[in-house]
């Protein structure tokens, strides 16, 4: 993990002290609502539809098991005992009162923690692979580098005021863990045949109203020049992105309307930096500051490759060990070592939330099983990166013991959510209401393991904080004269490897009410089982025969509940 320095803990109190004047000065009436707002934003902060939410940041998904007993202290002593992990690899507190904020600021300040810049029009908290560091599909490690990254953006003073938020996600693997097409920035490490260290860049992609995936601007830049590249992407957004229209002010927009424009206006501004002090130097990434960061990437202490072992051997066929072992425990680049998920969707229990004593157990796992570090997901679960295999049966009685052992990663119960209508004031409908019933009607886990890999991401608002666009099976909430409906997608990728390249859902019909998505998503999952042949995957079968099979099962729902009429639509 990223060792803070004495400048970055001074950077985080200062901070925390400034933002508790702030808050000072609004409480006692000299700071206006209307004033305050941008500078608790600016923090994390938002007001959303019953509390203050707070975002705080995990910067590429890395945690400390310190880190995260810390954050459930917060969660017990300051909210109502639990907190929600997002898409973007950050945790969410939906409770805590605004009077005590800034006490919150200085418990997480404390643990090299804040939520600086995970709100506002700026760039926003730099995400990566859950599986950094330790993926045997791994060409370049992605942290020191989204590091650098981190530290070059955080209150960078050109890029405080976008005119809309900004986004960044980087791989160094084969498969791609962070769906990087799906960002403003995406960026792919790769290496040529030199053996030569660079990036391919990706730039417009965003869901939303108009989701788009990210072109590819630039196939091999050297990675001493990635600063320069993304600044002169991001001056030229700056420089150019609608600011008279917020549902139109992302750089995915700018990227579509002006095309090759866009493009030679970055490269016209990436050549002109470069030109700048003697070449550039003083905006190129120097190999000692890489190499400075890349010390705190290292291999933990004691921790050595050995030789591997059949972690099923012995191991009873369709036990809950065996189905564990094959889905929630990874291939390591360490002989002997595995990266192990902690899933935290199970029943009762909305995907991405963890309670305070989930947390501190959490905590304890990664302590006694993996040298005190944990990753938090994009698929909104807990990682341990330093597993002996040796040690897999011990953690797979701890994680039952605490409910973190469901065997169903990758598959439909491991779906995406974000908070919802339950939380959000901007959502259309709830969430969490229907990720439940999809869970409870698919519990079979003989069922779950014939149907397969699938993505199901839902997203109570067409802001698309669950990813929807991007789910095999996508759920929108959508509003319709006051009253809660969603709308049903098919075939969208994140650009994994199982996925495919990445692409935007197709609607399969008009909206469906609450109580009929389990009955629709069913239909859809039945259609599949009927059209695929043999070894196909659920995404593999609706492109082969396209969505138009899925679409009469899914709609005779309606006939079925008696809910709409035809004429109705």
């Amino acid at each position: 993990m990223y060792a803070y320095t004495d400048f970055d803990r001074q950077f985080v109190r200062a901070r925390a002290a400034q933002f508790r004047d702030q808050l000072e000065r609004n409480l006692a009436g000299s700071l206006s609502d209307d004033e305050f707002r941008p500078l608790r934003l600016q923090n994390g902060w938002y007001v959303q539809r019953h509390a203050p939410m707070l975002r705080v940041a995990v910067p590429y998904g890395v945690l400390s098991a310190k880190q995260l007993r810390q954050l459930a202290h917060i969660a017990r002593t300051h909210d109502r005992g639990y907190g929600h992990f997002t898409t973007r690899q950050n945790l969410q507190y939906n409770w805590i009162p605004l009077v005590q904020s800034a006490d919150v600021m200085d418990l997480l300040a404390d643990v090299d923690m804040h939520g600086i810049q995970t709100s506002g029009n700026c760039i926003r908290n730099i995400t990566s692979d859950g599986m950094a560091g330790v993926a045997a599909d791994e060409i370049v490690d992605p942290r020191p580098y989204a590091e650098v990254l981190r530290q070059w953006s955080t209150l960078h003073p050109e890029f405080a005021f976008l005119p809309r938020k900004f986004k960044i996600a980087i791989s160094g693997a084969l498969e791609d863990r962070a769906a990087i097409a799906w960002h403003d920035i995406g960026l792919q490490l790769r290496k040529n045949e030199a053996g030569e260290v660079g990036f391919q860049v990706l730039v417009g992609g965003g869901m939303g109203r108009t989701p788009i995936i990210g072109q590819v601007v630039n196939e091999f830049l050297p990675w001493q020049q990635i600063l320069v590249y993304i600044e002169a992407i991001v001056r030229v957004y700056n420089r150019y992105g609608r600011r008279d229209n917020m549902y139109k002010a992302r750089i995915k927009i700018l990227v579509k309307a002006e095309g090759q424009a866009f493009f030679d206006a970055v490269n016209k501004e990436f050549q002109g930096i470069l030109a700048l002090d003697e070449g550039g130097r003083e905006h190129i990434i120097p190999q000692a500051e890489l190499d400075r960061v890349a010390a705190s990437f290292v291999i933990p202490a004691g921790v050595t490759s050995v030789p591997a072992i059949d972690i099923f051997q012995d191991v009873p066929a369709k036990s809950a060990y065996q189905r564990w072992l094959e889905r929630n425990v990874h291939a390591h680049k360490l002989s002997g070592y595995r990266g192990v998920t902690l899933s935290l969707k199970r029943l009762g229990i909305p995907p991405g939330d963890a309670t305070d004593s989930q947390m501190e157990a959490a905590a304890d796992l990664a302590d006694q099983f993996s040298h005190g570090e944990l990753r938090v997901t994009h698929d909104q679960n807990l990682l341990l990166p330093w597993v002996r295999e040796s040690d897999l049966p011990a953690l797979f009685e701890a994680a039952k013991a605490n409910g973190f052992a469901t065997p169903n990663i990758g598959l439909l119960s491991d779906m995406i959510a974000c908070p919802g209508g339950d939380f959000c004031a901007l959502a259309n409908a709830r969430s969490i209401p229907v990720a439940e019933a999809i869970t409870e009607r698919f519990q079979d886990l003989d069922e779950l393991y014939d149907i397969g890999d699938i993505d199901l991401h839902i997203s109570g608002c067409i802001n698309s904080c669950g990813h929807h666009h991007s789910g095999h099976i996508g759920i929108l909430g959508v509003d319709k004269d006051g009253s809660e409906w969603y709308q049903i997608t098919l075939a969208g990728s994140d650009g994994s490897t199982i996925s495919g390249s990445a692409q935007v859902g197709k609607v399969i019909g008009p909206s469906f009410a609450a109580d009929e998505v389990p009955d629709v998503i069913e239909s859809v999952v039945q259609t599949y089982r009927a059209q695929r042949q043999a070894g196909e995957r659920f995404i593999d079968t609706v492109r082969r025969v396209g969505i138009e099979p899925f679409k009469a099962p899914a709609n005779a729902v309606r006939t079925t509940t008696g809910t709409l009429t035809a004429a109705a639509h």
